[in-house]
Order: structure tokens, then sequence, then C-alpha cells
């Protein structure tokens, strides 16, 4: 199973780590979540339906899953070539807006790629080791809960240069590095605030 779209991974100074997952083609569907840890280890996911729900909740691990209203706007969906392009996101309790600003050098690479190894399962397998030496915990495979397997085909990568979030009406203070990593699945995000374009292989064994 494929999913094509863009993560995005936020840290803040209040404690509380975002990854918002923004979908707009999958097997189920075009569809936005939010994986959301609290300061005090609470992982929580956020999901538009049952159905993704229990696919996402089958993936990874959460303490508590929530069926919301999912809502997504993006100015550019990060395709662009400049900063500049804002991001907000609404998922039941979290509200979320975020200014991507231009890719680094590793987005550069990235970028360098074709599409079409990019997001072979053998090449993400070989970029593993290098994606191990980035801060965060980053992995590009690893086994996913109930025995699935799962590789990131990153194709694109900017950095986020400001945001802003609130849950359940509180303020979580300003932009801050991912950590501690986030404890969803087998990797977290990268330290540094990103977006990231991505293609994501799931392998479901019935």
């Amino acid at each position: 199973m494929r999913f094509d779209g863009w993560i995005a991974g936020l840290g803040f100074s209040g404690g509380t780590r975002v990854v918002l997952g923004h979908w707009p083609r999958t097997p189920l569907g075009a569809f936005s979540d939010v994986m959301v840890e609290r300061p005090d280890g609470e992982r929580l996911l956020l999901a538009p339906s049952h159905r993704v729900a229990d696919f996402v909740a089958a993936t990874y691990v959460f303490d508590t899953v929530r069926i919301v209203p999912v809502e997504v706007n993006a100015d550019g969906e990060g395709d662009g070539e400049g900063g500049g392009r804002l991001w907000s996101a609404t998922a039941g309790p979290l509200a979320l807006r975020f200014t991507v600003g231009r890719r680094g050098g590793l987005g550069l690479l990235l970028r360098a790629v074709p599409g079409a190894l990019a997001t072979r399962p053998a090449w993400c397998a070989l970029t593993d080791g290098p994606a191990r030496l980035l801060p965060g915990g980053v992995r590009t495979r690893g086994s996913a809960g109930g025995g699935r397997r799962e590789w990131y085909g990153v194709r694109d990568l900017h950095a986020i240069a400001g945001a802003s979030a609130a849950y359940q009406g509180e303020d979580l203070g300003t932009l801050t590095p991912v950590t501690p990593p986030v404890r969803f699945g087998f990797g977290s995000v990268p330290r540094k605030p990103g977006l990231a374009r991505v293609v994501t292989t799931v392998e479901v064994r019935e």
C-alpha cells in the first residue's frame, strides 16, 4: 500500500511534538491525520475516520485514538521553489499553523534522485544507513505494528521557518526542535522542524 503526500514534524517549547500527515493519494482515499506526543508522554492519534484510524493505529503505537474532523489548507503543498508557503490544520483539540522555508542542501540532494527510484523499497533500504546519521532517530525502513514492514521514500525536504499551535485552546509555545524524538513507530521525524515530500510504502500481511 502506497501513501503519497507530505509529513511535517514540529516541536514546541511547551513540550508537545506534532507530526502532521497530508495524503492526497492513498488506497484509503485522500486524508490528513495528526500524531501528537504530549509533554507527559501520551501519544495521541487524531484521525478523520474509523477506517483511517484503524489502519494507522495498526501500524503505529498510540495511547489514545480520537476520531475528529481533520482539515488541512496548504498554499502550494510544498512543491514550489521558494519559501513563504503557509500551512494550517485543525484536528479536534489541535490548531496548527506553520510557514515553510526554502529547501536546504539535503532537500536539493533528495530532489536530484529520480522519483521512480526514490520511492522503491530497495532504495529506501539503501538510504536507511545515512538517515540514521541525522539527529532525531530518523529511519527510512523498519518493522511496523501488526507484522507490517514500512519504507519511507523521501523526495524533498524544506525547513519550517515558523509555527504556532494550540491544544484545547492552550498555546503550545514557540517552535523548537523535535526533542525528545517521537515514539509512534520505529523511527522519529528529523530533529529540525521540517516538511518532507514522501511516498510511504506499507507491506500488509493478511
